[in-house]
């Protein structure tokens, strides 16, 4: 069956996730883990540096939330995938005695209101995770903010490049954007600090240059099912988005 769904031979899809048995942006916990076995059974899972066979997909998840911790790695090391979890550095706290219940109990609006009751994961659950091998840690800026609009767009590039690589002992080469917003001054200065772009926009791509530079994302919030987002009639409309997007 995926063989009709993807048709060509090089495709790269990259999937945009953010919570996991939440009240907003996510999935349950039962469908999220039929939906990576799904993936395992049928995708190439890669990280950018990696070597593509042609039916490659690249997992990431959005602002660090602590279920990413509690719920998606250990599925991550269970069923030997991986993924890039983007983290806004401002709001990352490196340690917390917070009980696992309380931080989990957090509703998704209320997250920035509580960032003392460690909503997002710590450093050093951060640590622990890019350690494993398992999870590749990207930027996604330092506030979370629009950088489109932002008056201090260079800051925010550089400051969450900076902390990660410090914090981390790791080498920051990729930048997701807040809301998936940007314009072409903040696309030329976020070229200088990080390889790889990733915006949301439901297409798919040939490689990790992306279309026009830029790696497009699949919201794969609030899965139907397993294989919803892989459709015969969703992969058209990713495959039409990105011709048109291509020019």
């Amino acid at each position: 069956m995926l063989k009709k769904e993807n048709g060509d031979k090089k495709l790269l899809i990259s999937t945009m996730y953010h919570n996991i048995n939440s009240d907003k942006y996510s999935n349950k916990l039962s469908i999220f883990k039929e939906h990576l076995l799904y993936i395992k059974n049928n995708f190439n899972v890669v990280f950018p540096e990696d070597t593509l066979k042609g039916k490659d997909i690249c997992l990431t998840f959005d602002d660090g939330f602590y279920n990413f911790y509690e719920y998606v790695f250990p599925l991550l090391k269970e069923l030997n995938l991986k993924a890039i979890l983007a983290v806004p550095t401002k709001f990352i706290l490196d340690d917390t005695n917070i009980q696992k219940k309380d931080r989990l109990a957090i509703m998704h609006d209320d997250t920035y209101s509580h960032i003392d009751q460690a909503p997002f994961c710590t450093f050093k659950e951060l640590k622990e995770m890019s350690e494993s091998g398992h999870v590749k840690i990207a930027s996604h800026s330092h506030s979370h903010t629009n950088l489109s609009t932002c008056d201090n767009l260079k800051y925010e590039l550089q400051k969450s490049k900076q902390i990660l690589e410090e914090k981390l002992s790791i080498k920051c080469d990729s930048l997701i954007f807040p809301y998936g917003k940007y314009d072409e001054t903040v696309l030329t200065m976020a070229k200088k600090e990080y390889k790889y772009l990733f915006r949301i926009g439901n297409g798919i791509n040939k490689n990790f240059d992306g279309i026009n530079g830029i790696i497009y994302r699949i919201n794969a919030d609030n899965l139907k099912n397993e294989k919803s987002i892989f459709s015969y009639t969703n992969m058209l409309k990713y495959r039409i988005k990105s011709f048109i997007k291509s020019f």
